[in-house]
């Protein structure tokens, strides 16, 4: 017997199958979901204009840049770059009807707000924000743009809330690379935390939610933890395994001379030494999400501490311990505001769902071109990432709207992975005047439909529906 016609791989290809049934309508779909958004476009081609480049970015172009998007859809290349790396359209007020929309279909208060960068690796040095960082993607300092993004994780699904570029000290006081860019005026040097402070002061009002959380770029800043404090957040942030603690669940070392002098005070230790020195039992077995496998779980416990500052010490806080089961454990670490009647469960759920903001990434720059630009400017990497960014919202609605009505055994939406493509108006591609032609997805009407994993075929009778659906 083969592989493939194991029961159990028999039951994994049905339900890779998506129907006519699961996909038609998603034309209709996208103009409604579009039409919330157009009016932020002020003029009648800049409408048109962004809406070929969405289609663009959900369709199965390789390069999802300007010049195949427009040939594919049978225009000329210049008014769809001028519109993503030039045009007069307000990029902030779309992302805030983003945002409005997400609070509409996912809003929650137990979601969580997600803090995150994620790096372009560019060749050359004019792009803005352009040096050498560190590349988490290629695992090493290199020639990249990094930005800051914020998701929303809720029960029903993700969304991605905001983005802003970083801009390094060295190109923030560089007045010619700044009018090259068209930085604009008020824009200054700003670290990492501060401008994911400002994502947060912006998008947070309007969608309710319970917790923040971020990894240690943004857990380990005490100034940060001491905003969101301010602010009345919780969170539930990363922090590095050299950060320095004092056990305030620890009793005092007894004193040398007793009746005589202050007593001791419990000394500071680094949080991974505190956790090596814990007791078995002291450990909690928490199941934290479902996974493709089975369930996932970690051991976790919690304990009251301050941290050491530099010269003073730190409000009370919760460091969280969280060591995943498996051959190889991940040990984390994390600090949290959260009173202590608040349960360690929580404390974990909140801190796991840092996941849905990589599967962010992931489908952005898989699905929705994310990282293919070809925009040098302030201007244009903010307009491109808008784009991508509200194309990958309409995904995540596609997804919601499929899983909905194919549930998994484990009850999980079967959508998982689901590329929807509205269909193009059909046309020709022809050359402009660099000579570059793109090949459509489909000509004549119809459309390639397939399946990623195993490039198995939908059945003939899909093609009518003239989408492209990859899962």
């Amino acid at each position: 017997m083969s592989l493939l016609d194991h029961p159990d791989a028999q039951v994994l290809l049905a339900d890779a199958v998506l129907t006519p049934e699961a996909v038609r309508g998603c034309e209709g779909r996208l103009a409604a979901f579009l039409g919330r958004y157009l009016p932020r476009f002020r003029r009648a081609e800049q409408r048109a204009n962004a809406t070929l480049v969405i289609r663009g970015l959900l369709g199965g172009l390789q390069r999802k840049t300007c010049e195949p998007i427009a040939v594919e859809a049978g225009v000329h290349r210049k008014p769809i770059q001028f519109l993503v790396g030039a045009g007069r359209w307000d990029d902030e007020a779309v992302m805030a009807e983003l945002r409005r929309h997400v609070a509409e279909d996912l809003g929650e208060d137990r979601a969580v707000l997600v803090i995150d960068a994620t790096t372009f690796p560019k060749s050359g040095a004019d792009s803005c924000g352009v040096g050498r960082q560190w590349c988490g993607r290629l695992g090493k300092q290199e020639n990249c743009q990094r930005g800051i993004f914020l998701a929303y994780a809720a029960a029903r699904g993700y969304a991605p809330l905001d983005r802003r570029l970083y801009l390094p000290k060295d190109w923030a006081g560089d007045a010619a690379r700044r009018a090259k860019c068209h930085v604009p005026e008020g824009i200054e040097f700003r670290e990492g935390w501060r401008i994911a402070a400002e994502l947060v002061e912006r998008s947070g009002p309007g969608l309710p939610h319970a917790w923040v959380v971020g990894d240690d770029e943004f857990g380990r800043p005490a100034q940060f933890r001491a905003w969101l404090r301010g602010r009345g957040e919780q969170y539930v942030l990363d922090v590095p395994s050299d950060t320095v603690v004092r056990d305030l669940e620890c009793p005092r070392p007894p004193s040398r001379r007793p009746g005589h002098g202050r007593p001791r005070a419990v000394p500071f230790r680094r949080v991974d030494a505190w956790a090596s020195g814990q007791p078995a039992g002291r450990w909690v077995r928490l199941t934290i999400r479902p996974g493709e496998k089975g369930p996932i779980s970690v051991d976790a416990m919690a304990v009251r501490v301050r941290t050491r500052l530099e010269h003073r010490l730190g409000p009370e806080e919760r460091l969280v311990v969280m060591r995943t089961v498996e051959a190889e454990p991940e040990i984390h670490y994390a600090l949290s505001d959260a009173a202590t009647d608040v349960p360690l469960e929580e404390l974990v759920r909140a801190r796991f769902a840092r996941h849905k903001i990589e599967e962010v990434f992931e489908a952005a720059k898989g699905e929705v071109g994310l990282a293919q630009y070809e925009v040098r400017g302030w201007v244009g990497w903010h307009h491109h990432v808008t784009l991508s960014l509200l194309a990958l919202w309409f995904l995540c609605c596609e997804r919601r709207r499929v899983g909905g009505e194919n549930p998994r055994r484990d009850g999980a939406a079967s959508a998982r992975g689901l590329h929807a493509t509205a269909a193009r108006p059909v046309a020709r591609p022809r050359a402009d005047r660099r000579g570059s032609v793109a090949r459509p997805v489909a000509e004549g009407g119809g459309a390639d439909l397939s399946l990623a994993r195993g490039h198995r075929r939908l059945p003939a009778a899909s093609a009518a529906t003239g989408y492209q659906l990859i899962r």
